[in-house]
């Protein structure tokens, strides 16, 4: 069997963390197993759902470095769900409805009043053929209905472990709408029937959802796949992470200087039994993915977390991984000044700010008028390298008699105009002797 999961985006919004999360998932374990990939655009609500979110959609998944062996628009397949919805109105199970939204929240209401649950109670199986047409004379179309079978529909979660659902305990769930529109559930199940779907990895937010799905799949005479149900994310505030409310999109990710490996990185391990440290690529990431390390308590989202993530993961990079996008920052100074900045960085547009203290202008700040003054008569001459910044701090200090933060700061300061930053001994040689000593005599250089 070749393992096969799918990623399934509605293209009625960016794609927000909580759906990255769920395409990292799918996407690590279908690597670890050498399976495959598909991604499909849920886009049967057709007032919703656009060209532009879903170009938005399939760019971030790219850039997510999120990559598909098989897609599909679920707009180009009414027809296989069609097909569908006609077998199961012939085996009964799929059936009419002509109570309109209004008639159905009255009676919700009227059940909880009761405290009773509000369940739909099947009504509309005990109408009549000259019900029905009296309801369509009136110009009411029916929304169809999936007859539940009212018995316990059980599976063994590969993140929750063993489930039990009564579906008596729920409505029939509507899978057409009266203007004939597929809602999620339907198509869904035909599409793992049809790309032959092995694994479905999603937020426990569904569980409730898969016990109608499994009674779809043995209607259609389907075997089920296997379910494995995650935890959401929680926000700092206590909040639920999802599409409905607090939700962080991808894209505002990538315009705040997120790597696209720290994101990954963080969805991966967050919420299992993993330190949450950046990972390099996402074979890596693969291999030491496993859905049994995912925690069943709710995992934390934090920004602040992730950005330091992100910090760590450019400390762990190459000179030639940066390069090209150094130099399209106008940084010119190769690898040594990546070598130097580097440890300072939480996102790599920080760079340019190293830059523009390496090559200019920067208005020094005089904190101590003798030490400096004194650095600057005894600023050795070029070449410069690493040993430089010794060389000129020892004879400073014997000069001066400062000694540890009285001595460097003052220094810092005047040659960077910061109180921190890298270490001076690899951003000295950077800065050059003529900048230096025009920083040093108090002058903007």
């Amino acid at each position: 069997m070749t393992v096969t999961v799918r990623i399934p985006p509605s293209p009625t919004g960016y794609l927000q963390v909580g759906n990255g999360r769920m395409a990292v998932l799918n996407a690590l374990f279908a690597r670890k197993s050498g399976g495959k990939v598909m991604l499909r655009i849920d886009d049967t609500d057709d007032t919703r759902s656009t060209k532009e979110f879903e170009a938005a959609i399939l760019e971030d998944y790219a850039w997510l470095g999120i990559a598909h062996d098989v897609f599909a628009r679920q707009s180009d397949r009414v027809a296989q769900y069609e097909d569908a919805a006609e077998k199961l109105k012939a085996s009964g199970r799929l059936y009419a409805c002509y109570e309109t939204a209004e008639e159905l929240d009255r009676r919700r209401k009227r059940q909880m009043a009761a405290h009773r649950p509000p369940v739909y109670d099947r009504a509309a199986l005990d109408l009549t053929g000259g019900d029905r047409a009296k309801f369509e004379s009136e110009g009411r179309t029916p929304h169809w209905r999936f007859k539940l079978t009212h018995t316990k529909v059980a599976w063994i979660d590969l993140i929750r472990g063993p489930v039990e659902i009564d579906t008596s305990t729920l409505s029939d769930p509507v899978l057409i709408r009266e203007d004939g529109r597929f809602l999620y559930t339907l198509p869904s199940v035909v599409d793992d029937i049809d790309f032959a779907i092995t694994h479905i990895i999603r937020g426990e937010d569904h569980v409730t959802n898969t016990a109608p799905q499994i009674e779809i799949f043995e209607a259609l005479n389907a075997a089920a796949p296997a379910f494995a149900h995650y935890p959401l994310f929680i926000l700092p505030g206590g909040e639920v992470l999802s599409k409905r409310k607090g939700s962080l999109s991808i894209r505002d990710m990538r315009e705040e200087g997120i790597e696209p490996l720290a994101l990954a990185s963080y969805l991966a391990k967050i919420g299992t039994s993993d330190a949450i440290e950046p990972r390099t690529s996402l074979d890596i990431l693969a291999t030491e993915f496993a859905l049994e390390k995912i925690a069943r308590a709710p995992a934390h989202f934090d920004v602040a977390e992730l950005a330091a993530l992100n910090g760590k993961l450019l400390h762990l990079f190459s000179y030639d991984a940066v390069s090209d996008r150094l130099t399209a920052l106008g940084i010119t100074a190769g690898a040594p000044f990546w070598d130097a900045v580097r440890p300072n960085l939480t996102k790599l547009e920080d760079a340019a700010l190293w830059w523009r203290v390496v090559a200019g202008p920067v208005t020094p700040v005089i904190e101590d008028e003798k030490i400096v003054a004194v650095a600057a008569a005894l600023l050795p001459p070029e070449p410069w390298d690493e040993t430089t910044w010794a060389a000129l701090t020892k004879p400073v200090s014997e000069a001066t008699g400062a000694k540890g933060r009285a001595l460097f700061h003052p220094l810092r300061l005047a040659l960077t105009g910061r109180g921190d930053g890298p270490e001076l001994k690899k951003l000295l040689p950077l800065i050059g002797r003529a900048r230096a000593l025009a920083r040093l005599k108090g002058e903007t250089a």
